[in-house]
């Protein structure tokens, strides 16, 4: 009996049929971060969607009406919003992941960024919106708070060129910092500079509150060289010599009274500028107070090049207080001429230029200029951090 209940079971296994399904794969998880629905989320940290199991085909992402720029790393499993997020704002995300054989994962949602408590912007900027500027011209940032982690501010900086070359940013100090191209801007091109500082974390309990953006137009190719020994001024247009001026330079009795030497540029100029002699009072030896015609800075230490009737040591000799003088109709030329950012470049004295007198930057070296970066690896394995931050999920 057991044996034919025994074979009774065999033969019923024997004839069933089994069969398995294969496991269908799973939807793709999204992930964002800011979480949805968070009332105080930190704006420094941009916005990142990524997903598990899929890969990202569209990202939408609008603070307002205004569209999030971003992009996908080669994977396309996570997507990185450009800039910062700016403070208390709303934002909108929709992320679509998909997956061969899954129906696609769609993640709607909202979060607002915390309000910033102390906030932080540019104060000031060279060159002014729409100015025409000569080809050494640097851009100049002034912050109204200093900043301490200043190479999140840096990645922060942007600067487009239709006719683009290499250059880099020097921070001066906690509230300066300077782009300087490493060779001469190209002539007649449009330049853009944005500040993407809204949301960003400069130091502890302070964040970017607005967005700074300005274009100029970088002119001509007009370039100044001065000899001072043998007293002459030639200064070249696009490379062709436009004009030949006999000068007079700094007597070199004191060092106050020495031209620099160096690669300077073209700061401001006025008609007339008021001189009055350094470290000296009225009626102290040497005192003057003048007023100067068509006058063209070149340095904060006192130094221009300006009209002087004095043509008997013009071309002959070095008589002046530091500065470079010509003669009345040449300087007037001159002065009509420049732009802010034309570079003069003086030889033949004993005191040199600073490199941080005046927009004297050119007078560093572009290995030390690149030195002064908060981005700069100067390791033989290092060169440029990328300037973007890293996509990944804090």
């Amino acid at each position: 009996m057991r044996h034919a209940l025994l074979l009774g079971l065999l033969l019923i296994t024997g004839c069933s049929s089994v069969s398995a399904e294969a496991p269908r794969p799973s939807q793709p998880v999204v992930a964002v971060y800011p979480a949805f629905d968070a009332k105080h989320a930190r704006p420094d940290r941009g916005l990142v969607v990524h997903t598990r199991g899929g890969t990202l085909n569209q990202v939408l992402a609008y603070a307002g009406d205004k569209l999030v720029t971003g992009k996908l790393d080669p994977t396309r499993t996570t997507w990185h919003s450009d800039w910062t997020l700016a403070p208390d704002t709303e934002y909108t995300v929709t992320a679509t992941a998909t997956r061969p054989g899954t129906p696609a994962t769609v993640a709607m949602g909202r979060f607002r960024t915390r309000p910033a408590v102390q906030g932080f912007q540019v104060a000031s900027a060279e060159p002014l919106p729409d100015e025409t500027v000569g080809v050494g011209m640097p851009i100049i940032l002034n912050f109204d708070s200093p900043v301490r982690d200043k190479a999140v501010v840096e990645r922060a900086l942007e600067v487009k060129a239709s006719k683009p070359v290499e250059g880099a940013w020097h921070w001066i100090n906690d509230t300066q910092v300077v782009y300087r191209t490493r060779s001469y801007w190209p002539a007649r091109q449009r330049v853009t500079v944005t500040a993407h500082l809204s949301g960003v974390r400069p130091t502890l309990g302070m964040y970017g509150t607005a967005d700074t953006t300005f274009s100029f137009t970088v002119g001509r190719k007009q370039t100044s060289t001065i000899d001072t020994v043998a007293h002459q001024m030639l200064v070249r247009r696009d490379g062709k010599i436009v004009q030949r001026m006999a000068i007079s330079a700094g007597m070199a009795t004191t060092k106050e009274y020495t031209t620099t030497s160096g690669v300077h540029l073209t700061m401001d100029k006025g008609n007339p500028v008021r001189m009055i002699s350094p470290g000296r009072k009225k009626g102290d030896p040497g005192f003057y107070d003048v007023m100067i015609d068509h006058a063209v800075r070149i340095s904060n230490s006192g130094e221009y090049v300006h009209a002087k009737n004095n043509l008997w040591a013009q071309g002959r000799a070095n008589v002046s207080h530091g500065c470079v003088n010509a003669r009345p109709d040449q300087a007037t030329w001159f002065f009509d001429s420049s732009l802010r950012g034309d570079p003069v470049t003086i030889t033949g004295t004993t005191r040199v230029l600073e490199w941080d007198n005046g927009w004297g930057f050119w007078q560093l070296p572009w290995e030390k200029w690149q030195l002064g970066s908060a981005l700069y690896d100067p390791t033989p394995a290092g060169g440029w951090v990328r300037q973007a931050p890293p996509p990944t999920l804090p």
